[in-house]
């Protein structure tokens, strides 16, 4: 076994960073302090950059500072890169900046402004609850690529993982239709949010109460150089140690945000990259399936290639059978955008100097038969049309509550598309939903 120690900063600031243990819910996550919570994000991280051989990560709280040892069987080196980066997230030039953000929002008195009050009907959330959350137990190093979003839901810092939430679980099973080898999935689910607040989901930012708006994310963790927060995250996650030298790229970037649910990520894109974007009629235009490239700062070594998608839950809660099969909420197109973006992320991991338009086109004549990802999606393979139909099926049919989860398996929906009155069709008669369906 190796071992490995490594200082992950100054306690003033990682306890503002991670979230109290009494936030934690008991019934998922056993931990007692800061340095509990701390291990645990530390091992999830491990693992989603593939290191599972691990013996022991212990934290102490020594002269102010969080110290970190791991007991892992791995090479020296890999635990070398992977806490130098660890402690990199987390230093004033990165993370600690949502700290400043997070106080002028005090000082102007807009910090959880529904504080003691309920903000939807979901009594596991409570009364909403505000609590800065940067990426925790996610890939250090590792990732593949990285999704821009909005906001951690509370229900996360709860249960101390990702991996349970119906976003990143629907997330999952898009990245494997599209081909990504499952023990390469935790890779490709690496996010920032423009908003690094944990707090209630479907609450805090639903449109009729949106409390998270653009405004924020440009305002208080976008521009002075001590609060731009989101623009240096983006560089540090863009960049990991082990990108080549003479890349011609940095890792792609996912911007997710559909226009029916969930737009603030590319809202805030919009605002931060008007100079770079295409227009209409003088307006800059982010729309799902765009792409292109931009720096993230001006003097960025390298440029980045983007897409803008869905964000990833949408399909599930707006997504209904249609009679216009060529934009959304047909489910049918919200299977198909997802399932380019998807794979937008793939051909990157196996051709990261392919110009974003080519990479776009290939996966759009995968999954719409055209390069362009316009119209009705028509796959030229029968396969893949039949795992836009199954998907499908999982998000238009849900049960169990108060946490509803999809009512068929994968298997279970090509089983039911290949058996349709019209095989393939996901909103065939004999296989379609009642006229309502849950969230919507």
């Amino acid at each position: 076994m190796t071992v490995y120690r490594y200082s992950l900063g100054s306690a003033h600031f990682i306890d503002q960073l991670y979230p109290p243990a009494k936030d934690a819910d008991p019934k998922k996550l056993k931990v007692k302090n800061f340095c509990d919570v701390i291990a645990h994000y530390t091992t999830n991280s491990l693992k989603a950059d593939g290191i599972s051989k691990i013996d022991k990560v212990e934290v102490d709280l020594v002269d102010g500072e969080y110290l970190i040892e791991i007991d892992a069987e791995v090479d020296i080196d890999l635990l070398v890169n992977f806490g130098t980066t660890h402690a990199k997230i987390f230093s004033k030039d990165y993370a600690i900046k949502a700290i400043r953000g997070k106080e002028l929002l005090q000082e102007l008195g807009v910090w959880n402004p529904m504080e003691g009050y309920h903000v939807n009907k979901n009594p596991a959330d409570g009364t909403s609850k505000w609590q800065l959350f940067p990426p925790l137990g996610l890939n250090v190093m590792g990732q593949k690529g990285l999704l821009l979003l909005h906001y951690p839901p509370w229900a996360v810092l709860q249960a101390g993982t990702f991996d349970n939430a119906m976003t990143f679980q629907r997330w999952g099973r898009i990245l494997e239709a599209a081909g990504v080898d499952p023990s390469e999935i935790s890779r490709y689910k690496t996010f920032i949010d423009v908003n690094p607040i944990a707090a209630p989901g479907s609450g805090e930012s639903e449109y009729a109460n949106d409390y998270f708006p653009i405004m924020m994310a440009s305002g208080f963790f976008d521009g002075g150089p001590d609060r731009d927060y989101i623009k240096s995250m983006l560089e540090l996650y863009l960049s990991p140690p082990d990108l080549p030298e003479d890349s011609k790229y940095t890792l792609p970037l996912l911007i997710c945000g559909s226009p029916l649910y969930d737009p603030q990520a590319p809202g805030w894109f919009r605002t931060a990259y008007t100079d770079i974007l295409p227009q209409v009629d003088k307006v800059p235009q982010v729309n799902v399936m765009q792409t292109g490239k931009f720096k993230v700062r001006p003097d960025s070594k390298r440029e980045t290639p983007y897409l803008i998608g869905n964000h990833m839950i949408a399909a599930g809660v707006t997504g209904l059978c249609t009679d216009d099969k060529t934009k959304i909420p047909n489910i049918s197109q919200y299977e198909a955008q997802d399932l380019v973006a998807a794979t937008f992320l793939k051909i990157y991991s196996e051709n990261p100097s392919i110009d974003p338009e080519d990479a776009k086109a290939q996966a759009c004549m995968r999954w719409y038969g055209n390069k362009d990802g316009i119209g009705a999606p028509k796959p030229p393979s029968k396969d893949d049309e039949m795992m836009i139909c199954a998907l499908a099926q999982m998000d238009l049919f849900f049960e169990g509550q108060p946490y509803p989860h999809p009512k068929y398996t994968i298997e279970e929906g090509l089983e039911r598309c290949r058996n349709a009155s019209e095989p393939g069709n996901p909103c065939s008669e004999s296989i379609k939903p009642p006229p309502y369906k849950w969230g919507c």
